[in-house]
Protein backbone atom coordinates (compact mmCIF):
# COMPACT_ATOMS: atom_id res chain seq x y z
CA UNK A 1 0.00 0.00 0.00
CA UNK A 2 3.03 2.24 0.65
CA UNK A 3 4.75 1.78 -2.36
CA UNK A 4 1.14 1.92 -4.46
CA UNK A 5 1.21 5.96 -2.60
CA UNK A 6 4.01 6.62 -3.25
CA UNK A 7 3.97 5.77 -6.92
CA UNK A 8 0.84 7.78 -7.18
CA UNK A 9 3.00 10.68 -5.49
CA UNK A 10 5.72 10.63 -7.97
CA UNK A 11 2.99 10.98 -10.92
CA UNK A 12 1.57 13.82 -9.51
CA UNK A 13 5.18 15.35 -9.13
CA UNK A 14 5.72 14.45 -13.13
CA UNK A 15 2.19 16.09 -13.93
CA UNK A 16 2.55 19.34 -11.80
CA UNK A 17 6.41 19.62 -13.45
CA UNK A 18 4.91 18.48 -16.58
CA UNK A 19 1.98 21.45 -16.33
CA UNK A 20 4.42 24.14 -15.55
CA UNK A 21 6.57 22.96 -17.84
CA UNK A 22 3.86 23.53 -20.47
CA UNK A 23 2.82 26.97 -18.53
CA UNK A 24 6.66 28.72 -18.68
CA UNK A 25 6.60 27.58 -22.62
CA UNK A 26 3.38 29.15 -23.15
CA UNK A 27 4.35 32.48 -21.69
CA UNK A 28 7.81 32.22 -23.37
CA UNK A 29 5.71 32.11 -26.59
CA UNK A 30 3.49 34.82 -26.16
CA UNK A 31 6.29 37.34 -24.46
CA UNK A 32 8.20 36.32 -28.08
CA UNK A 33 11.18 35.21 -26.63
CA UNK A 34 10.72 31.75 -28.41
CA UNK A 35 8.96 28.75 -27.54
CA UNK A 36 6.03 26.55 -28.57
CA UNK A 37 4.18 29.30 -29.42
CA UNK A 38 7.00 31.48 -31.02
CA UNK A 39 6.57 32.51 -34.83
CA UNK A 40 8.10 30.44 -37.40
CA UNK A 41 10.09 33.81 -38.48
CA UNK A 42 12.06 33.12 -35.06
CA UNK A 43 9.54 35.38 -32.73
CA UNK A 44 9.93 38.61 -34.26
CA UNK A 45 7.75 40.56 -32.02
CA UNK A 46 5.24 43.61 -33.53
CA UNK A 47 6.32 43.22 -36.90
CA UNK A 48 4.27 43.09 -40.01
CA UNK A 49 4.79 40.87 -43.22
CA UNK A 50 7.11 43.56 -44.76
CA UNK A 51 9.13 43.24 -41.64
CA UNK A 52 8.19 46.68 -40.03
CA UNK A 53 7.49 47.86 -36.43
CA UNK A 54 3.70 47.93 -35.89
CA UNK A 55 4.69 50.38 -33.09
CA UNK A 56 6.81 53.13 -35.86
CA UNK A 57 10.31 52.58 -34.10
CA UNK A 58 11.67 50.72 -36.66
CA UNK A 59 10.34 51.96 -39.54
CA UNK A 60 12.57 52.15 -42.39
CA UNK A 61 10.37 54.78 -44.75
CA UNK A 62 10.62 57.69 -44.13
CA UNK A 63 7.42 59.87 -43.82
CA UNK A 64 8.46 63.61 -43.79
CA UNK A 65 6.96 65.60 -46.77
CA UNK A 66 9.85 67.37 -48.56
CA UNK A 67 9.04 71.51 -48.38
CA UNK A 68 9.21 71.73 -52.35
CA UNK A 69 5.97 69.23 -52.42
CA UNK A 70 3.48 72.37 -51.24
CA UNK A 71 4.62 74.37 -54.16
CA UNK A 72 4.11 71.54 -57.11
CA UNK A 73 0.31 71.29 -57.98
CA UNK A 74 -1.20 67.32 -58.13
CA UNK A 75 -1.92 65.60 -60.73
CA UNK A 76 -1.08 68.52 -63.24
CA UNK A 77 0.95 68.19 -66.65
CA UNK A 78 4.42 67.72 -65.92
CA UNK A 79 5.76 70.07 -68.48
CA UNK A 80 3.79 73.06 -66.61
CA UNK A 81 5.47 71.65 -63.47
CA UNK A 82 8.00 74.92 -61.70
CA UNK A 83 11.13 73.99 -61.80
CA UNK A 84 11.78 73.34 -58.33
CA UNK A 85 9.72 70.08 -58.61
CA UNK A 86 11.53 68.50 -61.14
CA UNK A 87 15.59 67.40 -62.11
CA UNK A 88 16.31 67.59 -65.82
CA UNK A 89 19.45 66.14 -67.29
CA UNK A 90 22.19 68.89 -69.06
CA UNK A 91 21.68 69.02 -72.90
CA UNK A 92 25.06 69.42 -74.06
CA UNK A 93 25.13 69.78 -77.21
CA UNK A 94 22.41 72.56 -77.18
CA UNK A 95 23.66 76.26 -78.75
CA UNK A 96 23.07 79.48 -76.46
CA UNK A 97 19.92 81.54 -77.18
CA UNK A 98 18.57 78.65 -79.01
CA UNK A 99 15.10 76.47 -77.79
CA UNK A 100 16.56 72.79 -76.66
CA UNK A 101 14.75 69.85 -75.48
CA UNK A 102 15.19 68.76 -72.15
CA UNK A 103 15.12 65.25 -70.48
CA UNK A 104 13.26 65.78 -66.80
CA UNK A 105 12.14 63.71 -64.07
CA UNK A 106 9.16 64.71 -61.57
CA UNK A 107 10.50 64.98 -58.02
CA UNK A 108 10.26 62.48 -55.24
CA UNK A 109 6.24 62.45 -53.74
CA UNK A 110 5.36 64.76 -56.89
CA UNK A 111 2.44 63.50 -58.63
CA UNK A 112 2.16 65.12 -62.53
CA UNK A 113 0.07 63.60 -66.14
CA UNK A 114 0.65 63.70 -69.93
CA UNK A 115 -1.85 65.23 -72.06
CA UNK A 116 -3.77 61.78 -72.09
CA UNK A 117 -4.26 61.98 -68.29
CA UNK A 118 -2.00 59.08 -67.34
CA UNK A 119 0.76 59.21 -64.64
CA UNK A 120 3.73 60.14 -65.69
CA UNK A 121 7.24 60.29 -64.46
CA UNK A 122 9.57 61.10 -66.81
CA UNK A 123 8.90 63.82 -69.58
CA UNK A 124 10.62 66.45 -71.31
CA UNK A 125 10.70 69.98 -71.69
CA UNK A 126 11.69 73.09 -74.01
CA UNK A 127 13.70 75.76 -72.88
CA UNK A 128 15.64 78.54 -74.22
CA UNK A 129 19.38 77.12 -73.77
CA UNK A 130 20.87 79.76 -71.41
CA UNK A 131 21.94 80.43 -67.78
CA UNK A 132 19.61 82.41 -65.55
CA UNK A 133 21.56 85.21 -64.62
CA UNK A 134 21.99 85.78 -68.69
CA UNK A 135 17.63 86.33 -68.92
CA UNK A 136 16.15 89.47 -69.95
CA UNK A 137 14.87 91.57 -66.15
CA UNK A 138 11.57 90.58 -66.92
CA UNK A 139 12.30 87.15 -65.75
CA UNK A 140 13.94 87.75 -62.44
CA UNK A 141 13.20 89.45 -59.28
CA UNK A 142 16.07 91.21 -57.40
CA UNK A 143 16.44 92.58 -53.77
CA UNK A 144 16.13 96.37 -53.63
CA UNK A 145 19.00 98.50 -51.92
CA UNK A 146 19.05 99.89 -48.60
CA UNK A 147 20.74 103.07 -48.89
CA UNK A 148 21.49 103.96 -52.33
CA UNK A 149 22.25 107.83 -53.79
CA UNK A 150 19.95 107.75 -56.94
CA UNK A 151 21.53 111.23 -57.80
CA UNK A 152 25.13 110.97 -57.95
CA UNK A 153 27.65 111.23 -60.74
CA UNK A 154 28.70 108.70 -62.11
CA UNK A 155 25.27 107.04 -61.29
CA UNK A 156 25.87 104.69 -58.21
CA UNK A 157 25.45 101.13 -58.42
CA UNK A 158 24.55 98.44 -55.93
CA UNK A 159 25.05 94.52 -55.17
CA UNK A 160 21.46 92.40 -55.45
CA UNK A 161 20.44 89.04 -54.81
CA UNK A 162 18.26 88.49 -58.09
CA UNK A 163 15.43 85.20 -58.02
CA UNK A 164 13.94 83.50 -61.32
CA UNK A 165 10.58 83.54 -61.46
CA UNK A 166 8.71 80.38 -60.61
CA UNK A 167 7.78 79.66 -64.28
CA UNK A 168 10.80 80.42 -65.91
CA UNK A 169 13.33 77.67 -66.78
CA UNK A 170 17.29 78.57 -67.05
CA UNK A 171 20.84 76.84 -66.61
CA UNK A 172 22.31 77.00 -63.57
CA UNK A 173 21.35 78.94 -60.24
CA UNK A 174 18.06 80.55 -60.05
CA UNK A 175 19.52 82.81 -57.57
CA UNK A 176 22.54 84.99 -58.15
CA UNK A 177 24.11 88.21 -57.48
CA UNK A 178 23.75 90.81 -60.14
CA UNK A 179 24.80 94.86 -60.08
CA UNK A 180 22.04 96.90 -60.98
CA UNK A 181 21.84 100.93 -60.75
CA UNK A 182 20.30 103.17 -58.07
CA UNK A 183 16.41 103.19 -59.15
CA UNK A 184 14.55 106.67 -59.81
CA UNK A 185 13.02 108.74 -56.87
CA UNK A 186 10.00 110.73 -57.18
CA UNK A 187 9.25 110.05 -60.55
CA UNK A 188 12.30 111.63 -62.38
CA UNK A 189 14.81 110.01 -64.64
CA UNK A 190 18.28 109.79 -63.08
CA UNK A 191 19.21 112.11 -66.10
CA UNK A 192 16.32 114.71 -65.08
CA UNK A 193 17.06 114.41 -61.60
CA UNK A 194 20.74 114.80 -61.67
CA UNK A 195 19.82 117.84 -63.83
CA UNK A 196 17.18 119.52 -61.30
CA UNK A 197 19.54 119.19 -58.24
CA UNK A 198 22.74 120.79 -60.54
CA UNK A 199 20.24 123.60 -61.24
CA UNK A 200 19.36 123.63 -57.32
CA UNK A 201 20.70 126.87 -56.06
CA UNK A 202 23.02 126.27 -52.44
Amino acid sequence: MAALEQGGRRSLRRLWRLALFLLLAQLCGLSGQGGLRGSPEGGRRGEDEDGRSVAGLNVSETTSIPSYVTRCPSNGLCTLLPPECMSCKTNYTCIYGRPAVFECEAKSQVHCVDEKNNRQKFFTINMTCQFCWQLPPTDYVCSNPINCKTVSCPRERYSANCTVQDHIHCLGNRTFPKMLYCNWTGGYKWSTALALRSSTPT
